[in-house]
């Protein structure tokens, strides 16, 4: 490169007005959208959205993580660019196949074909086909990735990564990003509609437990068999054999899913498991808020999470057609989720037909972790959470190699490859919402613990206040007795424990 090139391209040579201007923009743009975020978590403090407000903090986290990064890939980017490394260590593990004159001597970088007197310099047509059509490429970027091919050239090797390379990544970590958290919202905002309309159940039984109340009629006995829940679940396909039993939860997970016989009978057990002196216990306002909780992990992206676009990126290997094949790993652990969050409601209703013919009163399911895969419920958590990530790297991995490198760039595959991953990632995202987690909401109450979403904010920071302040009076008693913390960690439980659930809201929480 010429010296007249460098000066021309450096900021001592660029025009002030040029520099003011690009800033205006960047520092616009960035304080819009921290104030979004700002008046957002606003409008969430006044709607005394707790949940909401921290799973937005959580987003906010995620920026800066993704600004961390960012700076970090800008700031050393120099740097790396100029480890140099011998030619055949990048000649191996290529997502795309080198030509087959360039296949025994010359790696996949941008290089310098020697000039013909009086002509610019041109980058080889292997660089433009490895890289990007004509209308991506950026002529500083090849300029200063000419540069750095020069400066590893004089030691006969080869730069480790190009600077165009390296661009390219800094752009997929931010589309990645962007989509995992754009997808996680759709999701919690269209399952949240879907277990929105459940209100409407909520609402008949106070309605129904309120006449009941007021009729003083006795205890009447419910035939087993004969109860909505019963036969709906327990008669019929799968009563006798498991395995009939799992093949009808799994296609009970793609139409009702959840009726209002299943959302009364797990409501009454939930209630009378874990609040029975609080019979007019609002349920379906605690469903919403531990949704709302759990929306604040779902949106993250956790370190294993980092590991896995890792393992994906370093397996993108010419011939392997491998996100064609993972594309399958979480649309089936989707399905294995259904299958089982629909089994469990089976299990409860086999585990009253089996005992009971008839019995007093109202009919009970029993909430128990011994249903739940290694008895923890908070492990379909974490595989939603996985399957949420997976879909969105699916989906951001194509739209970067079609905005990047175009849809016919040997990265984005054959056809046969491509349209069964975006059909798959559309299936997983409505099934996702409109299934899996209305599912997941509901069913994961049954276990034997409770969520600390069970009190209003007030309570809870009443509570926490409470059992901290008894803390400091008796901390080596209360740290050698872990039955005072509940089991997601909070020390709301110790104040149940002692009173036998009698000092909730009467008129419901």
């Amino acid at each position: 490169m010429e010296e007249g090139g460098e000066e021309e391209g450096s900021l001592e040579y660029t025009p002030t007005w040029v520099v003011a201007a690009v800033c205006t923009v960047i520092v616009s743009i960035s304080l819009l959208v921290e104030r979004l975020i700002h008046y957002a978590g606003k409008h969430l403090k006044k709607k005394k959205q707790k949940h909401l407000y921290e799973a937005l903090q959580k987003v906010k986290e995620e920026l800066m993580l993704l600004g961390f990064i960012s700076l970090l890939l800008t700031v050393f980017q120099s740097r790396i660019v100029e480890i140099c490394v011998p030619s055949h260590v990048v000649t191996h593990l290529l997502p795309c196949a080198l030509p087959l004159e360039h296949t025994s001597f010359s790696p996949p970088t941008p290089t310098l074909t020697p000039p013909p007197p009086h002509e610019e310099p041109q980058v080889n047509n292997q660089a433009v086909h490895y890289h990007a059509g004509p209308h991506h490429q950026r002529h500083l970027l090849e300029e200063e990735t000419v540069s750095a091919e020069g400066y590893c050239r004089h030691k006969n090797k080869v730069p480790l990564l190009s600077l165009e390379a390296l661009h390219h990544l800094h752009v997929f970590i931010f589309v990645l990003a962007i989509v995992h958290v754009t997808f996680s919202v759709l999701t919690i905002v269209f399952g949240g509609a879907k277990i929105r309309q459940w209100k409407q159940w909520e609402d008949a039984i106070v309605k129904d437990d309120y006449e009941s109340e007021h009729d003083h009629l006795k205890p009447t006995v419910t035939h087993v068999f004969e109860h909505d829940f019963i036969r709906n679940r327990f008669q019929g396909m799968g009563t006798q054999s498991a395995i009939l039993g799992w093949v009808r939860s799994f296609f009970k997970q793609f139409y009702a899913s959840v009726n209002e016989s299943d959302y009364r009978a797990l409501r009454l057990g939930f209630i009378m498991t874990h609040c029975k002196g609080n019979p007019r216990f609002n349920f379906h306002r605690y469903m919403i808020r531990a949704l709302e909780d759990d929306f604040r992990t779902v949106v993250g992206i956790s370190w294993y999470l980092w590991i896995f676009v890792i393992l994906f990126l370093l397996l993108n290997i010419n011939g392997w057609h491998t996100y064609f094949w993972i594309a399958f790993f979480p649309f089936i652990l989707l399905l294995s989720v259904g299958t089982k969050l629909e089994h469990v409601i089976l299990q409860l209703a086999h585990e009253i037909a089996e005992k009971h013919v008839a019995i007093e009163g109202e009919l009970v399911v029993t909430p128990s972790d011994n249903h739940f895969w290694f008895d923890n419920p908070q492990i379909i958590l974490f595989l939603i959470h996985f399957i949420l990530f997976q879909n969105a790297f699916e989906i951001a991995f194509f739209f970067w190699i079609l905005f990047q490198y175009g849809f016919h760039s040997c990265i984005m595959g054959k056809y046969v490859f491509v349209i069964p991953r975006l059909v798959i990632g559309v299936i997983i995202q409505v099934l996702c919402s409109y299934s899996t987690l209305p599912l997941y909401a509901l069913v994961t109450q049954m276990g034997s613990h409770y969520k600390k979403s069970m009190f209003d904010n007030h309570v809870q920071t009443c509570l926490v206040e409470w059992a901290e302040k008894v803390k400091k009076k008796k901390g080596h008693k209360y740290g050698r007795d872990g039955s005072t913390r509940s089991n997601d960690g909070s020390v709301v439980e110790a104040s149940l424990s002692v009173h036998d659930h009698k000092h909730l809201p009467q008129n419901g929480v």
